[in-house]
C-alpha cells in the first residue's frame, strides 16, 4: 500500500503566492500526489521571514531559519525565495548533502546554473526549474526531452507578462508607455518597481536558460543581449499598425551558421515588430508563449499563463511530483546538456532586421542619400515608403537580413545626413522572411 510507504519529506523555502498555493495543494490532494509518486508527501517545514505574515500555512510547519530546515531531514527542498543569495547557498547545501531541489528562480539558473547542475550530479540528486521560465506552460521538460531526438534552430517567445501586458494595452488603445504603465500598477500587472520587468532583466534570465537547453551550450545572462520597453512610445506602435504588424518583448535565441559552417548561439532580448498574422502575435495581456522551430518537428508552439500563484505552482507541483518519484524509485531525471559548447555570439555579429522611420526635409535628392547611406554599409532595403510634403516630410525604410553592427553604424550616419532632421525611431523586425 502507498501509504504505508516512507513519506517523501518536503522543505519549502519561501511561501509568498506560489508557496501559499504549493502548501494549499498539497494539503488539499494528497490521496492525488501519493498515487502519482509513490509515496506520501508531507511539507515537513516552511522557511519564511515573518511567520505571522502567513496564517493559512499551519503554524507548526513554519519556521524562520532556512539553515536548519535545509540541513534537516527532507528528501527535496522546494525553493521559491528568488534572487541570488540567500537562495544559492541553501540550494548548494541541499544538494551537497543529498537532497534533490525545485526552484523557479531564472535569476538564480541564469547566473549560476552550472554551480548547481555540478553539484546536482557530484550527489547524485535532480534538480527540476520547469516554473523558471513561463509558469504553467510545460515548456523546459518538452525541451531537454520531448525534443532531445531533434535539431532546435530557433525559439522566439513573450516571457514576460508584464511588458507584453503593457505593449498589448498601447496597441489597443494607442496611449503612451508611461501612462500605460501607471495603469498596469494599479491592476496589479506591474510591481512597483517594474524594472526587472520592462528593462528586460526577467526575460534575459529566462532567455539564457532557453538558449542553454535548447543548442545544449552553457549560456548565461551575461551572454545575452538585452534593451527594454521603456523607449517603445505609441509613435512606434503606429507605424508597426500601418505595416499590418505589432510590436512585442521578444526573448529570441537561435543557432547561427556562417558561410563556413561555423555554428554558435544567439541570445538576446528586445521589443521587435511582428507581423500581425504571427502566432505571437495574438498573445495579449499578462500570456506568455513560445515559439519553437526545430529541424524535424517543425514549428511549435506552447502558450499559457506565464505567471500567478495557481499556475505558477501547478509547474512546481509537477517538479516535485518527479523529482519525488525518483526518490521512490531510485532513480533520476534528466541532466544537464552542454556538451554542443559552442559559443555565444555578440549581438555585434547577429543578424538582424531593422524598421527606421526618418524625418526629413522635402526636397530632391532625399532618398537617393539615404539609399547610398545603406549601400555604403552593405545593407539591402526591403521596403521603402516616402510620404508628407513640407514639414511633415517622413521615409520609413525596413530593411533585408544583416549584421547588427551594420545597421546600427548606417543609422548613426543617417543621422548625421544634412537632409535628415531626425531618426525618429528605430526597432528590429523579426517573424517574417528576410
Amino acid at each position: 500500500m502507498i501509504e504505508d510507504r516512507e513519506p517523501i519529506r518536503v522543505a519549502l523555502l519561501g511561501c509568498g503566492t506560489v508557496g501559499t498555493e504549493v502548501v494549499r495543494l498539497l494539503r488539499e490532494y494528497p490521496t492525488e500526489y501519493a498515487a502519482r509518486t509513490g509515496a506520501p508527501v508531507h511539507v515537513t517545514g516552511v522557511a519564511v521571514r515573518r511567520p505571522h505574515k502567513h496564517p493559512q500555512v499551519p503554524e507548526q510547519l513554519l519556521t524562520t531559519d532556512a539553515t536548519v530546515l535545509v540541513e534537516g531531514g527532507a528528501d527535496v527542498v522546494v525553493e521559491l525565495i528568488g534572487g541570488i543569495e540567500p537562495a544559492r547557498s541553501l540550494l548548494l547545501s541541499a544538494l551537497r548533502a543529498g537532497k534533490s531541489v525545485v526552484t523557479a528562480n531564472k535569476a538564480l539558473l541564469a547566473e549560476h546554473g552550472s554551480e548547481l547542475y555540478a553539484a546536482a550530479d557530484a550527489n547524485g540528486v535532480d534538480i527540476y526549474f520547469e516554473a523558471a521560465v513561463a509558469g504553467a506552460i510545460p515548456l523546459l521538460r518538452p525541451l531537454r526531452e520531448s525534443l532531445a531526438g531533434d535539431r532546435i534552430t530557433r525559439v522566439m517567445g513573450i516571457v514576460n507578462g508584464t511588458s507584453n501586458y503593457i505593449l498589448s494595452a498601447m496597441d489597443s488603445t494607442g496611449a503612451g508607455y508611461e501612462e500605460t504603465l501607471e495603469e498596469a500598477g494599479q491592476l496589479g500587472y506591474a510591481e512597483a518597481d517594474p524594472t526587472a520587468d520592462v528593462d528586460g532583466f526577467d526575460a534575459a534570465s529566462k532567455a539564457a536558460i532557453l538558449a542553454s537547453l535548447a543548442f545544449h551550450t552553457r549560456v548565461g545572462a551575461g551572454d545575452v543581449h538585452r534593451e527594454g520597453i521603456s523607449a517603445v512610445g505609441a509613435g512606434d506602435i503606429e507605424a508597426a499598425r500601418a505595416l499590418n504588424r505589432t510590436v512585442k518583448l521578444l526573448a529570441i535565441c537561435e543557432r547561427v551558421v556562417d558561410e563556413d559552417g561555423t555554428e554558435s548561439v544567439s541570445a538576446r532580448v528586445h521589443p521587435a515588430m511582428i507581423p500581425r498574422d504571427h502566432p505571437l502575435a495574438g498573445v495579449g495581456g499578462a500570456f506568455n508563449a513560445v515559439f519553437v522551430e526545430a529541424e524535424s518537428a517543425g514549428q511549435l508552439m506552447f502558450y499559457g499563463q506565464g505567471a500567478g500563484g495557481a499556475p505558477t505552482a501547478s509547474a512546481v507541483l509537477g517538479d516535485l511530483v518527479a523529482a519525488a518519484r525518483n526518490v521512490v524509485v531510485s532513480g533520476k531525471g534528466p541532466r544537464e546538456s552542454a556538451h554542443a559548447q559552442l559559443p555565444a555570439r555578440s549581438m555585434d555579429w547577429t543578424p538582424t532586421r531593422y524598421h527606421i522611420s526618418l524625418d526629413v526635409a522635402d526636397k530632391p535628392g532625399v532618398l537617393s542619400q539615404v539609399a547610398a547611406t545603406f549601400n555604403e554599409h552593405d545593407v539591402s532595403i526591403s521596403v521603402v515608403r516616402q510620404q508628407g510634403r513640407g514639414a511633415d516630410a517622413s521615409l520609413v525604410v525596413v530593411t533585408h537580413t544583416a549584421v547588427d553592427s551594420a545597421l546600427r553604424a548606417t543609422v548613426d550616419q543617417i543621422a548625421r545626413l544634412p537632409s535628415v532632421n531626425e531618426v525618429v525611431s528605430v526597432m528590429r523586425v523579426e517573424g517574417e522572411p528576410s
